[in-house]
């Protein structure tokens, strides 16, 4: 199969399971269904004409069946026949659903990204699915196979076989095809999550802890010297007035702190009850609690916030996780809002053992600047407006940062 083939295959296979009450998917379900903005790597915009003309050449290879709706008007819909051919069990149809929509990825990525098709209990169980579909046997023979590790890559990531696929610069793509996606495709953002959501998230907390005191002896005046981002937190500020704003991942609470001193109703929240409890230490009349970011609640007096902040916070999610979490930021948003973001970019996850002299465990997610904003307008946030400045040399930075500002219509 084509990538277009592909494309159409997994999105039916997807919402067969996620959507049944819809399925079989009429053309413009499916073409819906094929260029969602998430869960889909590439991101297409393909018309209804160019659905038929792919949905033509499935059903002319039999993996495609078109059938009428059982209710309601006549309506063409389509049913993908993929997963009988194959023979698939629910846990093997769901790693080849998720690679046939997103490509090559690696065990840790699949099981998040399965979650809504298949319920892994772990990646070794990931692993071993994997594993069985690499040892078909004829008429078929394998359906997946592993790729050679990347540069930058800290886990080797899987590929179906049911088709060509890019595969990045390391190597060609299934039966033959050359990759050629480029150096961004060489990073794995995913590997953060090798071994699950909840055990990265406990290393961020104890590597935060463990780190509290000296980061914020070392960086709670940093705002002196970046005249710039004291500029942005006193728009944000000012056009917060007297409602409330809220600084998700707050560390030791400097942010906070500056938007309260400018006029803002402020509050951080922080995974780490070590910064919290540093931030509480230095800034005795401010406000800051223990919280997930993912879990954010709307404040208590008010229907909405003026204002979230995620002031590099981000820094440690998988890709895939950055449309769920910029959902959850802009959910208790007032209408009128404003989602403001801080982050590291590029095309690396950089791991750390040692922080401020302290042993920690913590890997840092460089994410692309076009990718993030795409992400922000998905998430139907408007007015995007966005900031991007060098590494300054004087602080010893060595990564290039990005500011984004978005509103949620009133």
């Amino acid at each position: 199969m084509d990538a277009e083939e592909q494309r159409v295959l997994g999105a039916l296979l997807e919402k067969e399971r996620t959507v049944p009450a819809s399925y079989p998917l009429s053309l413009s379900g499916l073409r819906g269904a094929c260029n969602q903005t998430s869960s889909r790597e590439p991101v297409v915009d393909w018309s209804e004409a160019d659905i038929e003309a792919i949905v033509k050449r499935l059903r002319t290879r039999e993996l495609v069946r078109v059938v009428w709706a059982d209710r309601g008007r006549r309506t063409l819909k389509y049913h993908q026949v993929l997963a009988e051919l194959l023979d698939l069990a629910d846990d093997e149809r769901a790693l080849v659903t998720v690679l046939l929509l997103r490509g090559p990825q690696a065990p840790g990525a699949l099981r998040t990204r399965t979650e809504r098709l298949h319920p892994f209990a772990d990646r070794h169980e990931v692993e071993a699915c994997l594993a069985r579909l690499a040892a078909r046997d004829a008429p078929l023979g394998p359906l997946v196979r592993e790729l050679p590790r990347q540069a930058g890559q800290q886990d080797n990531r899987w590929v179906h076989l049911l088709g060509p696929v890019e595969v990045g610069p390391a190597g060609g793509g299934a039966g033959g095809a050359g990759g050629g996606a480029g150096a961004a495709a060489a990073v794995d953002r995913e590997s953060v999550l090798a071994d699950g959501a909840e055990a990265r998230d406990a290393r961020v907390r104890s590597s935060y802890d463990a780190v509290a005191a000296t980061y914020a002896e070392r960086l709670a005046d940093e705002l002196q010297e970046l005249p710039f981002e004291r500029w942005l937190l006193d728009s944000v500020a000012a056009a917060a007035g007297s409602d409330p704003v809220v600084e998700v991942g707050t560390g030791p609470g400097h942010v906070t702190a500056y938007l309260a001193a400018a006029g803002a109703d402020a509050t951080g929240i922080d995974l780490s009850p070590a910064m919290v409890a540093e931030a509480q230490r230095r800034f005795p009349g401010g406000r800051y609690e223990v919280g997930d970011l993912r879990r954010l609640m709307r404040p208590t007096t008010s229907a909405g916030w003026a204002a979230v902040l995620a002031w590099y916070s981000l820094i440690h999610l998988a890709s895939s996780e950055l449309p769920g979490a910029l959902a959850a930021l802009a959910r208790p948003l007032a209408p009128g809002g404003l989602l403001v973001l801080a982050l590291h970019v590029g095309a690396e996850v950089r791991h750390a053992d040692d922080w401020f002299d302290h042993e920690i465990d913590l890997d840092f997610v460089l994410h692309d600047p076009a990718e993030i904003r795409r992400l922000v307008e998905a998430a139907g946030l408007v007015d995007l407006e966005w900031y991007h400045r060098g590494a300054l040399a004087a602080r010893d930075e060595s990564t290039e940062r990005l500011y984004v500002l978005a509103r949620k219509p009133s």
